[in-house]
């Protein structure tokens, strides 16, 4: 790879910083972080990581109506945060088994300082 030549010359070198991602490969990552600009929907997706649930039990879980708790869910799937299985008429949703769900959900915990209900019990 050709060495860039930076308008500025403070002493470094861009050989350090190997090859600069194009704004194409950050999309994903922006995507995900644009569904969890959020609170409801980052504690819908948090909740989905430690329960399988229908809309109905979790619109009364966080207390909030059906209709917007249904957005949140297409949101989060659009995401591919969540997935969901159908049985007869009801629908359930569950945190996504991906590498994506499980780093956000990491995340989620650490920065609001709490702790999943499983690793309470160990």
């Amino acid at each position: 790879m050709a060495v860039k030549e930076l308008p500025h010359n403070h002493g470094q070198s861009m050989e350090k910083h190997g090859r600069i991602p194009q704004v194409q490969e950050f999309q994903e990552a922006a995507d995900i972080f644009k569904q969890m600009s959020d609170g409801n929907r980052i504690r819908i997706f948090w909740l989905l990581c430690h329960c399988e649930e229908c809309v109905v039990n979790i619109s009364s879980m966080v207390e909030m109506s059906s209709p917007a708790v249904s957005h949140h869910l297409k949101q989060l799937k659009a995401a591919k945060l969540i997935v969901s299985r159908r049985v007869g008429k009801e629908v359930y949703y569950k945190a996504a088994d991906t590498k994506e769900a499980s780093l956000l959900h990491e995340m989620i915990e650490k920065l609001v300082e709490i702790a999943c209900p499983a690793s309470e019990k160990e």
